[in-house]
């Protein structure tokens, strides 16, 4: 299933133990609900590591990247809710994109998603994205139990404006730059195997990709869309 617009903000991060039921009862209560009240925004998905270097990976959908530039999400943000401040002081390790849709297909969601995060020269940028869309995700998407294949690059500026909730979070924000996300709906094990093996390092060399790369392997928690709910 493609992604629900051309814009999307993803975030991985850590919380700390002592904040885990504290992060769970806000994301899902509060958080989701009030980011999908945003004009623009489409649908908010949570997922939780399998394997990855970092515990969580959220990603918000949004009609375009303008939406995410614009006043209404760049209020919220600078407006953090109560119940925010107190939940965000948890989170440790944070990356953080806001993107650009370069390519998304597929027929379906998965419950499984791999994320992987790396850098391309921006000489290499036309060329790079070429070679995915030609060849790496067409061939992604005929392997059993792959549901959809997504390419998104960070908007850099937009990423690296600080906002109060990164400021109450106490930590900077890692931006990736070029973000493959390859969604599954098959068994574990098995797309593990596969996106271990069609989404190593030496692929993505090959065809323009830079390191570090980081691929996170993970396990669908919650998905919210559109409802009638507002912060307040």
């Amino acid at each position: 299933m493609s992604l629900c617009g051309e814009g999307a903000v993803a975030i991985w991060h850590d919380i700390a133990p002592e904040g885990r039921d504290a992060f769970y009862a806000w994301h899902g209560q509060e958080h989701m609900p009030e980011r999908l009240g945003i004009p623009g925004f489409q649908r908010g998905r949570r997922y939780v590591a399998i394997e990855a270097d970092l515990e969580f990976f959220n990603l918000y959908e949004a009609l375009s990247v303008e939406v995410l530039k614009g006043q209404d999400y760049t209020a919220r943000v600078n407006a953090p809710t109560p119940w925010t401040l107190a939940t965000v002081k948890h989170f440790r390790s944070v990356a953080r994109s806001i993107c650009r849709v370069a390519h998304s297909a597929g027929p379906a969601q998965g419950g499984l998603i791999a994320t992987l995060r790396y850098d391309v020269a921006e000489a290499d940028a036309t060329a790079h994205k070429a070679s995915l869309q030609r060849r790496m995700i067409p061939e992604l998407l005929e392997r059993p139990g792959i549901a959809a294949v997504h390419l998104m690059t960070a908007d850099a500026e937009a990423s690296g404006v600080a906002t109060a909730e990164q400021t109450a979070r106490g930590v900077a924000n890692a931006v990736p730059r070029w973000i493959l996300l390859v969604e599954g709906w098959g068994d574990e094990a098995a797309f593990v195997a596969t996106s271990k093996a069609e989404l190593a390092g030496g692929q993505l060399d090959a065809i323009g990709g830079r390191g570090p790369y980081s691929l996170g392997l993970y396990r669908h928690q919650v998905t919210r869309t559109k409802t009638a709910w507002s912060a307040g």
